[in-house]
């Protein structure tokens, strides 16, 4: 497995585990970033959907998809920014920008990756 792929593969592991916990006890990271609990579905259907996009890391990864490794580059610096600007209009807590950040950063250390084998 490629140094870019293993970083995919680490990024769907976060993403399969945040899902979980949206899933399974999702009042748990809504406290954390500062959102009242809930025993709303949406959470729930939230949570599902990000096990779902953690199974495509997981799986893009192990085939070496190195087109989806970039498109997940472009997009989690998208979502970094679209978070700046919920925060900044008020929309969000200020703790939004940790997930962000994380979600970024691991975006970058995809990209670094891809550069450092050539892609």
């Amino acid at each position: 497995m490629s140094y870019a792929a293993k970083t995919i593969l680490a990024f769907g592991a976060y993403m399969l585990l945040q899902g979980a916990i949206l899933l399974v006890a999702p009042n748990v990271l809504l406290s954390i970033v500062q959102i009242p609990e809930t025993t709303e579905i949406w959470v729930r259907t939230t949570g599902i959907a990000v096990i779902v996009l953690g199974f495509y890391y997981v799986n893009a990864a192990r085939a070496e998809l190195k087109p989806f490794f970039q498109w997940t580059v472009y997009m989690r610096t998208f979502q970094l920014i679209a978070f700046i600007a919920l925060v900044a209009l008020g929309m969000g807590k200020p703790i939004l920008l940790a997930f962000a950040g994380t979600e970024f950063l691991s975006g970058l250390w995809t990209q670094i990756a891809l550069r450092s084998e050539g892609k």
